[in-house]
């Protein structure tokens, strides 16, 4: 039985060790769309990006590129979903292939989390540096409170050049200049190697005895109280005096070596400047909506009113970052992701100008594939199935204007 019990405890310790060693090395590497794992109407009804632009498809390393653009709060921001409150611009990336060198939402530097307000639309801007060679999607993201990161459109970005190559020089409070890429890097790796050190050295020492079955085993009888000798009582306590004594004379001495610090700056922004857009001529009324789902497409019933002093044309849809074009009436220069932009996708029943005093009720049907590649279509299934995207208007003298529509969404199967 001693033998059975020795050759337990041998194998649950080798199969633990593999275990640690397994987490410690392993990187799983992801290559996907992650806004398709998102619900549909939380890339529908929360942040709707658009006139994105991506500054450059290939950067070397050490080189900047920025993402720009807008993006509107929709102002039915859906009830299971947190307010944007708290929100963080940031930046979708698998890993940390670029640095963000900077931050702006309606000009002004975001270093931390700011508040947005439902009903506007804000300018941004995010500056990348290159760290990483290789081909990553590069995604637009909001981080808010309690709602998670709300992912915007991406598009793939080629990083060239070595990573060893990579500096991020900066210059301290008291004039330092250091670069961030190693600083203090031997610290980092000796604390790690000490603390996986001891403890390995804590598991070994219980490892050492039976474990895990035989233990169960003892505890069924009646003996736990055998499982733990004097001896395992002092070394427990010596462990735990030895790494409170050494976290303290370790936190003194970088004290003293770091005499100069700052806090991580955490406060909130708020008052942040939205766009002062022109109040849209145009007044759209959702008669009705509907989804077809063996032919791919949302097919939605307008009333269309014209209070303006020039006739205009519906030009783009946009939901969830997939943009569907009526190619008559607009075409996109803008280098947008193919993927997202379906440039014949938009169909209007009387898509002749609408003259200004007008009023005229159409057939509008926006498909293609994305929305099942991109699971819109999953919206249907939902309990609150409902849509939301932007409409975009041109006028004769090519000035546009964007209108937010919001409703039922209903869906068909024939």
């Amino acid at each position: 039985m001693k033998i059975i019990k020795d050759k337990v405890a041998k194998l649950s310790f080798v199969a633990l060790l593999v275990s640690v060693t397994a987490a410690m090395f392993y990187t799983p590497t992801a290559s996907a769309h992650g806004e398709k794992s998102q619900a549909a109407f939380m890339r529908m009804r929360t942040i709707h990006w658009f006139d994105l632009n991506w500054s450059k498809d290939q950067v070397a390393v050490n080189e900047t590129m920025s993402i720009s653009g807008k993006f509107h709060v929709f102002a039915g921001w859906p009830e299971t979903v947190d307010k944007p409150e708290v929100s963080f611009l940031n930046i979708g990336i698998p890993g940390p292939v670029f640095i963000r060198a900077g931050s702006w939402i309606g000009g002004q530097l975001v270093p931390r989390s700011v508040t947005l307000e439902l009903g506007e639309t804000y300018e941004f801007k995010v500056l990348l540096k290159a760290r990483r060679p290789g081909d990553w999607h590069v995604h637009t993201m909001m981080n808010v409170q309690g709602g998670g990161p709300i992912i915007g459109p991406g598009k793939w970005v080629t990083i060239t050049g070595k990573m060893s190559d990579f500096r991020n020089p900066i210059t301290t409070l008291t004039g330092e200049t250091i670069d961030l890429e190693n600083y203090a890097l031997d610290g980092v790796y000796g604390w790690h190697l000490f603390w996986y050190v001891l403890g390995i050295a804590w598991m070994v020492y219980w490892c050492r005895k039976p474990v895990f079955i035989p233990r169960r085993i003892a505890v069924d009888a009646g003996k736990a109280d055998s499982l733990i000798t004097p001896t395992d009582k002092k070394v427990g306590m010596a462990f735990a005096a030895g790494t409170m004594a050494i976290v303290a004379i370790s936190m003194g001495q970088a004290n003293e070596k770091y005499p100069v610090t700052t806090p991580l700056q955490a406060g909130l922004m708020r008052g942040i400047k939205s766009l002062e857009l022109p109040q849209p001529t145009v007044s759209v009324k959702v008669v009705d909506a509907s989804y077809r789902v063996p032919g791919r497409a949302m097919q939605m019933t307008l009333e269309l009113v014209n209070n303006g002093d020039s006739a205009v044309r519906l030009a783009e849809f946009n939901t969830a970052a997939v943009r569907f074009l009526d190619s008559e009436v607009y075409e996109d220069d803008t280098n947008y992701p193919d993927d997202l932009l379906a440039e014949d996708g938009l169909t209007v029943s009387d898509n002749s100008p609408l003259a200004p005093g007008e009023t005229r009720t159409v057939e509008v049907t926006a498909s293609d594939a994305a929305w099942e590649v991109y699971r819109l279509a999953d919206l249907i299934y939902d309990p609150d199935s409902r849509f939301a995207g932007l409409l975009f208007f041109i006028d004769e003298d090519g000035n546009r204007q964007m209108v937010m529509v919001d409703a039922p969404l209903i869906p068909t199967f024939i």
